[in-house]
């Protein structure tokens, strides 16, 4: 999928388009993909170490919100520099997704080990949209949102799901609960 299909979608929604790309060079992906519409655009720390600060800049001239992801094998600290940076006077990313199993294909099982990176995250930055990406759904829900995220990325306990409103309301109540306890 890329930014053709968001293209499709926009013309029939303004939902919020959330773009994660794990790519080599996501800077190739930005300007295609805030013409399409695109709502946000979160990378990688992993393949953007050297290059974030142009990349973040680029993400915000196309309109999009820019968001970093991490590997389950990447330290939370990475991401530390992207929140003050000496070029921006505000906070340069506006989410982290927390990968809470490798990336690459889905329906993988859940990794309860990453919440202590939504943790660490919540702690340091308590307004900060923390997302979660990878076995969520209805086993999985509480253990994320009480850990501090407040966005989720659920796709095969949707998908696969004989009522998938249904499991969406749940994701979305747990999190809402969880926040309202905060």
């Amino acid at each position: 999928m890329g930014a053709p299909i968001i293209e499709s979608l926009r013309k029939h929604t303004e939902a919020y388009l959330d773009c994660h790309l794990m790519v080599t060079n996501p800077l190739d992906y930005v300007e295609p993909l805030g013409k399409a519409g695109a709502s946000g655009f979160t990378f990688h720390i992993e393949t953007s170490k050297d290059n974030w600060k142009e990349l973040i800049r680029s993400i915000k001239s196309q309109g999009m919100k820019p968001g970093v992801a991490i590997k389950p094998g990447t330290l939370v600290e990475e991401v530390f520099p992207l929140f003050f940076s000496q070029v921006e006077s505000e906070n340069p990313v506006e989410m982290v997704l927390v990968m809470t199993v490798e990336p690459g294909f889905g329906g993988q099982k859940f990794m309860p080990e990453m919440m202590e990176k939504v943790q660490i995250l919540r702690k340091k930055y308590p307004l900060l949209d923390i997302e979660v990406d990878g076995g969520l759904g209805p086993s999985t829900i509480d253990t994320a949102a009480s850990a501090g995220a407040n966005c989720i990325v659920a796709g095969s306990s949707v998908f696969g799901a004989p009522e998938p409103a249904q499991v969406i309301s749940l994701l979305r109540n747990s999190l809402e609960k969880a926040q309202q306890t905060k």
